[in-house]
């Protein structure tokens, strides 16, 4: 009979426990006075988040209402105990890499003066290619070179050291495709050899005008080309990938040119 009127009062007591989420010395002495054993008391408190008044006062009135030494302890251990740490919150996401300002489409730009993206116009390039080049010897490889022509003495893009270009390819395309090429002036036109792809014979000569570059990808599908003075003046040209389209008879395309007078 008796365990029937505990299970009757520790259905009360969660039933108040749930109206009443934070236990103070009001809902302890509640408890005591419906009747619960000390057990039950002390498994509620230390299960349960508290805010108990434990001073002299409050332990007097404790103990005036009924409340054990046992009942007591549990409060005092419950209100010195650290309160838990409130979880750390979740880092920011990282914001999404996006584009320069400026640059919004598949080409070729330069940093101007004021810091920002100019869209560098390309000039018409016309191709002829040279003889078959063949290396079996030494790499197994059969390559063709190419002479590209362009109109005119010098680019009308005129800029200065350092030279700030950002390349923004087109999908599926590498920067490393890009050939950086030193142009030569021959009558009113500029010129350059090359080679339409891969790596040929060192006597060749086909691979003269062309420029080592480093370049920084600043985000996806733009990379960044810093040209210092160590290049030295003159005219130059960056000629985009598949710009030949046979390797056996003239074809044309484009190329960003640039002239660097000083």
């Amino acid at each position: 009979m008796r365990k029937g009127v505990l299970a009757v009062l520790f259905l009360a007591a969660c039933s108040f426990l749930a109206a009443q989420q934070v236990m103070n010395n009001d809902s302890v002495i509640k408890l005591v006075k419906a009747g619960l054993s000390d057990d039950l008391i002390v498994t509620t408190i230390n299960s349960s988040p508290g805010n108990y008044d434990t001073s002299a006062d409050g332990i007097i009135a404790l103990k005036s209402a009924g409340a054990s030494d046992k009942v007591v302890a549990a409060m005092i251990a419950k209100a010195a105990a650290p309160a838990a740490p409130a979880a750390a919150p979740a880092p920011p996401a990282a914001p999404a890499p996006t584009r320069p300002a400026g640059i919004d489409d598949v080409g070729v730009y330069f940093r101007d003066r004021n810091g920002a993206w100019t869209n560098l116009e390309p000039e018409i390039v016309n191709f002829k290619t040279g003889g078959v080049l063949k290396s079996i010897a030494t790499d197994g490889l059969v390559k063709g070179d190419i002479n590209g022509h362009i109109q005119g003495k010098t680019s009308k893009n005129v800029l200065t050291f350092p030279v700030v270009l950002a390349v923004y390819v087109a999908e599926g395309v590498d920067i490393a495709e890009y050939q950086l090429l030193r142009l030569r002036e021959s009558g009113n036109a500029r010129e350059f050899r090359s080679v339409t792809g891969g790596v040929v014979h060192s006597s060749g000569g086909a691979a003269r005008d062309s420029v080592q570059f480093q370049s920084v990808k600043i985000a996806p599908r733009v990379y960044q080309i810093t040209l210092d003075q160590s290049l030295g003046k003159g005219e130059y040209g960056l000629l985009p990938p598949g710009a030949v389209s046979s390797s056996n008879m003239a074809s044309g395309g484009k190329i960003y040119s640039i002239s660097i007078p000083e």
